[in-house]
C-alpha cells in the first residue's frame, strides 16, 4: 500500500511540474533598422503620401553574408531557454515589397488611405509573438577584434519596447558570428527574464490591440443611433466588457461617426488554440453586430496585428 501511495505522489509531482513550466512566447529575428540603413539595406515606402525608407530585408537576407550566420547564431541560444523561433529568411523569401505598395484600401467616409509596412505584413504572416532586432558593429583593436552588438525584443502587436541588451564582446580571432553568440550568451539571463515578465503578464491580462470604429458616409445610421434604449457606441462598449480579458479597454476618443478604442486586451488564443490577433478579435464584434436587433453590415481593415478599423454600414 505504502509502495502504490509512493508511486502516486511520484506521479502527481511529475504532473504538476510539467503543467506548472512557463510558456515562452514564439519570436522572429531581424537585423535592427540601424544595421540596414548603415549597410544600405533600405527603400523607398509610400506610407499615406508621405515617403518613408523601410529596412529591405529580403535584400539583406540575400548579399549579407554574415546576417543569416548571426541570426541563427542567436537564434540557437534563445531556443536552448525554450522560446520557439520562427524562420523570418524563408518567410521573407515570399514577401514583396510591392505587395505592401499595393495594399491600400481608401475609406469611403473620409478618404483616408490605410497601408501596411513590409514589417507590418512579416509579423502578420508569422505571428510571432515577439520581434527581436539585433545591430552589431566589428571593432579592431590590438589584441584582435571583438563586435559591438545590441539585442530590443518588441511586442509584435504594440511595436513597444520589451526587453534591451547590449554589449561589447572581447577581443578574438573568432568568427562574427561566434563572437557574437558568446556575447549573447553571457547577456542573456536579464533579457530572457524582461521577455518572460512581459510574456507572463499577457497570459495573465492579456495581449494590448488598438480597436477603431467608423462609419461609411453611405450608412444611413451612426454610433448614436439607439438599440434597446441604448446608443450603438454603449452597445459597443458592452461587448468589450465581455470579451476582453478582465474588461479592459479604453475609450479614448469618439464621435458620432466613430469611437477609439486604445489598450483593448485580448486573448492570447481562440478556437482551439488559434492565435488571437487585432483581426479575429474584430471580426468577432462584425459578426456580433450582423445579428439581431442590429443587422449592420461592417468591413475589417487591418494594419499588422495589433491595430483593426471596423467600418459600419456595407463592405
Amino acid at each position: 500500500m505504502k509502495k502504490k501511495t509512493f508511486l502516486m505522489i511520484n506521479v502527481l509531482m511529475a504532473a504538476i511540474a510539467v503543467f506548472g513550466q512557463t510558456k515562452k512566447p514564439t519570436i522572429m529575428i531581424l537585423p535592427s533598422d540601424n544595421w540596414c540603413t548603415q549597410r544600405y539595406f533600405m527603400t523607398t515606402f509610400n506610407n499615406q503620401g508621405t515617403d518613408v525608407k523601410v529596412p529591405n530585408y529580403q535584400q539583406a537576407f540575400q548579399e549579407d553574408t554574415e546576417l543569416g550566420q548571426v541570426i541563427s547564431k542567436v537564434g540557437g541560444v534563445l531556443t536552448s531557454l525554450g522560446y520557439s523561433l520562427k524562420d523570418a529568411e524563408q518567410e521573407i523569401k515570399s514577401l514583396s515589397v510591392k505587395q505592401a505598395e499595393d495594399n491600400v484600401t481608401t475609406s469611403k467616409s473620409s478618404g483616408a488611405q490605410l497601408v501596411e509596412s513590409p514589417l507590418d505584413i512579416l509579423k502578420r504572416r508569422m505571428k510571432s509573438d515577439i520581434v527581436i532586432q539585433i545591430w552589431w558593429k566589428l571593432n579592431r583593436e590590438s589584441a584582435g577584434r571583438s563586435a559591438s552588438f545590441t539585442l530590443e525584443a518588441f511586442d509584435a502587436y504594440t511595436n513597444k519596447r520589451i526587453a534591451t541588451s547590449a554589449g561589447t564582446t572581447k577581443a578574438s580571432s573568432d568568427a562574427i558570428p561566434l563572437l557574437l553568440e558568446k556575447a549573447v550568451k553571457e547577456n542573456i539571463k536579464p533579457f530572457d527574464k524582461q521577455m518572460s515578465e512581459w510574456f507572463a503578464d499577457q497570459q495573465k491580462n492579456g495581449r494590448e490591440i488598438s480597436l477603431t470604429v467608423r462609419c461609411w458616409d453611405s450608412w444611413d445610421k451612426d454610433l448614436e443611433t439607439e438599440f434597446g434604449g441604448e446608443e450603438l457606441t454603449d452597445c459597443i462598449q458592452s461587448w468589450l466588457q465581455k470579451n476582453c480579458v478582465n474588461g479592459a479597454f479604453n475609450l479614448s476618443d469618439g464621435t458620432e461617426s466613430f469611437a477609439q478604442f486604445e489598450q483593448v486586451r485580448i486573448p492570447l488564443q481562440y478556437d482551439k488554440g488559434r492565435a488571437m490577433d487585432a483581426r479575429a478579435f474584430a471580426t468577432q464584434l462584425r459578426n456580433f453586430l450582423q445579428k439581431e436587433p442590429y443587422n449592420i453590415t461592417s468591413k475589417v481593415i487591418i494594419r499588422g496585428l495589433g491595430e483593426a478599423v471596423l467600418v459600419l454600414g456595407e463592405k
